[in-house]
C-alpha cells in the first residue's frame, strides 16, 4: 500500500489531528489570563512613544533642512551682512534659542541673537571632513542638552563664515495629557530632556513631591532599560511581517504604588524610510513616554469550562471515527481480503458480504462472480437455472443502502455541530466587556498630537514660503524667483507646485505642477487657504514678496504629504475634516469632500469644537452597541501659525476588538478552536473522500457491471491501496470469466461439425 494512500491514513490523522485539537481546546481556552494591566494598554503607550519619536525626528530634520536652506538662498544671492542674516532667519522661524554667525578662518563671533551659544564646542578645523557639519548635542552648564545645527554661508571673494543654531530636546506638540511624561534619552541611557514631571520646587505638598521623586527615579529606570534594548537591530526586535513603526519600539512595566502601576513605551528615532538614516537618527536618540495606570483585578477563564468543550470534542471525534472505521475501514479491507481469495481459485467460502453502501454493493457483484467461477456459467449467456444466491438471482440491479457519501457528511456535521457554536455562541464578548479608560485617554492625546502634527506642518510650509520671498526683492527678475523655487521643491517634497504670482493674477515663475488654485485674480489674503473648486482639494500657501505690493510666493500643498502625515499605528480609521465636516485627508481611501458617514461621529466632531474656556478641547468616548464597541477621538485645529484659521479638525476611531482585552482575547482564542475544527475536519474528510470515497463509488458501479456480464471493459486500479488491490482482484475474476467464455465458445463451435455426419446416417 502507498504511504498516504489507503484508508488508514486519512482516519488516523483525523484522530491525531482531534486529539491535538482537543488538548489545544483544553490549555488555550482554560489559561486566558488577564494581567492586572492589559496588554492593550502597555501596546498603547509602545504607540504613544513611538508618536513622539516621529515628532521628534520630523522636527530636528526640519531644523536641519531649513538652516542648510536658508543659508544656501543666502548664499545664492548677493553678500548680506551677518545681522541681516540672523534678523531674516529670527522673522521668518521662531525655533530656534539662539543663533550666530562666526567667521571660520579666524573664529570671531560676527552677529548673535538669542541665547548664548557654546562655540567652542564646534572645532573648526574639522568642518571639511566627513560629517564635520552634521548637527551634535552638548550639555549647558545648568545641565541642559542643546542641538547644534551647522550651515555655510559662502560668497565669491567673501571669508566663509559659519551659521550656527540651537534648540533644545523638547518635543513639538505632544500631548500628554494627566498623569503622563516623556523624555528623551541618550545613547548611554541618560534623560536629556523630559516633559509631564514637575520640578520639586514647583509642587505644594510633601505628598506630590514624594510622587515627583518617585516618578523621576522610575523614568531613570525606563531611560536605561529602554536605551539597552533600542540598540537591537529593526529586523529582528519585530515580528517578521509587522508593519507600523520602522524602528525599535516596545512597553515596559514598572512598580506598583496606591493601586496604579507605572507603564511606559519606548521607540527609537527611525528614518521616514526602511533602511534610510537622517540627520536626527544619527543621534541614535530614543524616546520614553511613562505614564502611571490604575490595576484591575485579574481575571482567569474558567478552566472548566475548556475541559467540558474538550470532552465534547473528544467524545464527537470518538463517534466519528467508530462510524468511518465501522462502516468504511472494516468493511473495505474485508473486500480486500475476499476478492485476493477469490484470485487464488479459494471460492468454497460465500463472500462476506457488508451491510450497506459501496462496499455492499462490491461484496454482492463479488458473491454473484463467485457463483459464475463455480458454476462456470455466464449470466451473460442467458444462464437461468442458478441456485439460490447464484448471480442469476440478483439481476435486479444494485443494491440501494446507504452510501458512503452519507456516511461522510454525517461525520462532518457530527464536527461541524461542535465546531460552529464555538464560532458563533460561546465566550462572546458582550456589552459588560471591560475597556480601560487609558485606552479612551489615550486615543484622545494621540489624536491630538496627530492634529498638532499637522497644523505644524502647514505653519512650516508657510515659513518655507516667507523664507522664499524674503529673498526676493522689486530687481528679482524671473529666472531668479525660477532658480530659487526650483530649489525650494526639491528640498520639500509637501509641495505639488510652487510659483509667484502678480496682483493681476500673472504668473512670474513657476516650478512643479501646474497651478489649480488660480482664480483669474492676484494672490490670497489668507496665509493658509483651501481650494475646493476640483475634484480634489487644493490646500494654498501664500507669503507676500516685500517691496513688491500685490505680488506673492504661492504654494500648493499636496493632499498626500498630508494622508502620509495620519499614517499611525493603533489610531485605526483617522480623517480630517474642514468646518463643514467634509473628509480633507484620510490614512486609508476616501473620496474628497465625502461627508462622515456615521452621526455620532458628526456629534463628537461637533462637540470638540465647541469652547472650553479659552479655546476648543480634545474630545473623546467609548461607543457601545450591540457588542460593537468603537473608541472615537475628535481634536480640532488649536494654536497659533498660518494655519489656525483652517478650522479643521482630525477625528480617528477604532473597533475594540482589535485590541488586546481579556474577553476579545477569549473570544479569539475559542474562535480559533472552532476554525481548526473546521479545517481539521475539512482536510481528512476531504483526503479521505478523494483517495476512498470516490475511487470506492466508481468501483462498485464497474463491480456491479461485471457481475452482469460487461467482459470487455478493463479494469484499471488508479492507486496502490485497498480499493486500487480490489480492482486488480477484478480484473483477474474478468480475465478467467473471459477465458472460459471463449473455451465455451470454442467448444460449441469444434462439436457442431461432427454432429453433422452423425444426423445423416
Amino acid at each position: 500500500m502507498s504511504l498516504l494512500g489507503g484508508i488508514r491514513p486519512p482516519i488516523t490523522v483525523l484522530s491525531v489531528l482531534l486529539l491535538a485539537l482537543a488538548g489545544f481546546t483544553a490549555l488555550s481556552l482554560g489559561s486566558v489570563r488577564e494581567d492586572k494591566l492589559p496588554a492593550a494598554v502597555l501596546t498603547s503607550q509602545q504607540h504613544f512613544a513611538e508618536d513622539g519619536a516621529i515628532a521628534l525626528r520630523a522636527s530636528l530634520d526640519e531644523s536641519v533642512t531649513d538652516l542648510d536652506r536658508a543659508a544656501a538662498l543666502f548664499s545664492a544671492g548677493k553678500p548680506v551682512a551677518p545681522d541681516a542674516v540672523l534678523d531674516r532667519i529670527g522673522s521668518v522661524y521662531q525655533k530656534w534659542r539662539g543663533t550666530a554667525v562666526v567667521e571660520i578662518s579666524s573664529g570671531r563671533l560676527l552677529a548673535a541673537r538669542g541665547e548664548n551659544l557654546p562655540l567652542t564646542a564646534v572645532d573648526r578645523t574639522r568642518l571639511a571632513g566627513e560629517g564635520g557639519l552634521a548637527p551634535r548635542m552638548v550639555k549647558l552648564a545648568n545641565g541642559e542638552t542643546r542641538l547644534l545645527t551647522l550651515s555655510l554661508l559662502s560668497w565669491k571673494d567673501q571669508p566663509q563664515q559659519l551659521l550656527v543654531a540651537s534648540s533644545s530636546l523638547r518635543f513639538p506638540g505632544i500631548s500628554l495629557g494627566n498623569f503622563r511624561s516623556i523624555a528623551v534619552v541618550g545613547p548611554n541611557g541618560d534623560v536629556l530632556s523630559n516633559d509631564g514631571i514637575p520640578e520639586p520646587e514647583m509642587v505644594l505638598t510633601d505628598l506630590q513631591r514624594d510622587d515627583v521623586k518617585r516618578d523621576t527615579k522610575q523614568l531613570k529606570s525606563f531611560a536605561k532599560t529602554a536605551a539597552k534594548r533600542a540598540r537591537a537591530n529593526p529586523l529582528t526586535a519585530k515580528e517578521p511581517g509587522s508593519g507600523g513603526f520602522l524602528g525599535v519600539s516596545g512597553s515596559l512595566m514598572g512598580g506598583e504604588f496606591g493601586g496604579d502601576r507605572a507603564a511606559a513605551g519606548y521607540a527609537r528615532l527611525a528614518g521616514p524610510e526602511a533602511g534610510v538614516g537622517t540627520e536626527a537618527t544619527s543621534l541614535q536618540l530614543t524616546v520614553v513616554a511613562m505614564v502611571n495606570v490604575a490595576q484591575s483585578a485579574g481575571r482567569t477563564s474558567d478552566a472548566f469550562a475548556g475541559l467540558v468543550l474538550a470532552g465534547a470534542l473528544l467524545l464527537v471525534g470518538a463517534l466519528v471515527i467508530a462510524v468511518l472505521i465501522g462502516t468504511v475501514q472494516r468493511p473495505l479491507i474485508t473486500l480486500f481480503l475476499d476478492s485476493r481469495r477469490l484470485t487464488r481459485g479459494d471460492l468454497a467460502r460465500p463472500v462476506t458480504v457488508p451491510r450497506g453502501g459501496e462496499a455492499a454493493r462490491i461484496g454482492t457483484a463479488l458473491e454473484r462472480l463467485r457463483h459464475q467461477l463455480l458454476e462456470g456459467t455466464d449470466e451473460a449467456d442467458g444462464a437461468d437455472g442458478g441456485t439460490p444466491g447464484s448471480g442469476s438471482g440478483r439481476r435486479g440491479g444494485p443494491l440501494r443502502r446507504t452510501g458512503t457519501r452519507t456516511l461522510v457528511a454525517v461525520c462532518a456535521v457530527l464536527l461541524l455541530a461542535w465546531c460552529a457554536p464555538l464560532g458563533l455562541l460561546v465566550n462572546r464578548a458582550g456589552d459588560d466587556v471591560v475597556v480601560p479608560q487609558q485606552l479612551v485617554s489615550d486615543q484622545r492625546e494621540r489624536t491630538d498630537t496627530l492634529n498638532d502634527r499637522i497644523r505644524r506642518a502647514l505653519n512650516e510650509g508657510h515659513a518655507d514660503l516667507m523664507s522664499v520671498a524674503s529673498l526676493m526683492g522689486e530687481d528679482t527678475d524671473s529666472a531668479h524667483m525660477r532658480t530659487l523655487l526650483d530649489r525650494t521643491l526639491q528640498e520639500h517634497q509637501r509641495y505639488q507646485s510652487l510659483y509667484v504670482l502678480d496682483g493681476s493674477g500673472k504668473v512670474l515663475a513657476q516650478a512643479g505642477g501646474g497651478p489649480q488654485a488660480i482664480e483669474g485674480k492676484g494672490p490670497r489674503e489668507e496665509p493658509i487657504a483651501m481650494h475646493s473648486g476640483g475634484k480634489e482639494p487644493v490646500v494654498v500657501g501664500t507669503a507676500e514678496i516685500p517691496g513688491r505690493d500685490g505680488t506673492a510666493v504661492v504654494g500648493e500643498f499636496r493632499i498626500d504629504f498630508l494622508n502620509s502625515l495620519l499614517r499611525r499605528p493603533g489610531l485605526g480609521e483617522i480623517r480630517v475634516v474642514d468646518s463643514k465636516h467634509r473628509i480633507i485627508a484620510s490614512n486609508s481611501g476616501y473620496r474628497a469632500f465625502q461627508k462622515l458617514d456615521d452621526d455620532r461621529l458628526d456629534a463628537l466632531v461637533e462637540g470638540s469644537s465647541l469652547k472650553v474656556g479659552m479655546s476648543p478641547r480634545p474630545g473623546s468616548v467609548l461607543y457601545r452597541s450591540g457588542g460593537d464597541h468603537v473608541i472615537a477621538a475628535a481634536a480640532p485645529f488649536v494654536g497659533g501659525g498660518a494655519a489656525k484659521e483652517m478650522d479643521w479638525t482630525v477625528v480617528s476611531w477604532q473597533s475594540v476588538k482589535g485590541l488586546a482585552i481579556h474577553e476579545y482575547s477569549l473570544q479569539n482564542r475559542t474562535v480559533l478552536a472552532g476554525l481548526l475544527g473546521l479545517a481539521v475536519g475539512a482536510a481528512s474528510l476531504g483526503w479521505l473522500w478523494i483517495v476512498v470515497i470516490g475511487p470506492l463509488r466508481e468501483l462498485a458501479r464497474r463491480a456491479e457491471s461485471l457481475a452482469d456480464g460487461d467482459r470487455r471493459t478493463v479494469l484499471y486500479p488508479r492507486n496502490h491501496d485497498e480499493v486500487g488491490a480490489v480492482t486488480r482482484s477484478l480484473e483477474i475474476i474478468r480475465q478467467q470469466l473471459q477465458q472460459r467464455q471463449q473455451q465455451r465458445k470454442q467448444a460449441g463451435a469444434g462439436g457442431k461439425p461432427s454432429s453433422a455426419p452423425a444426423g445423416r446416417n
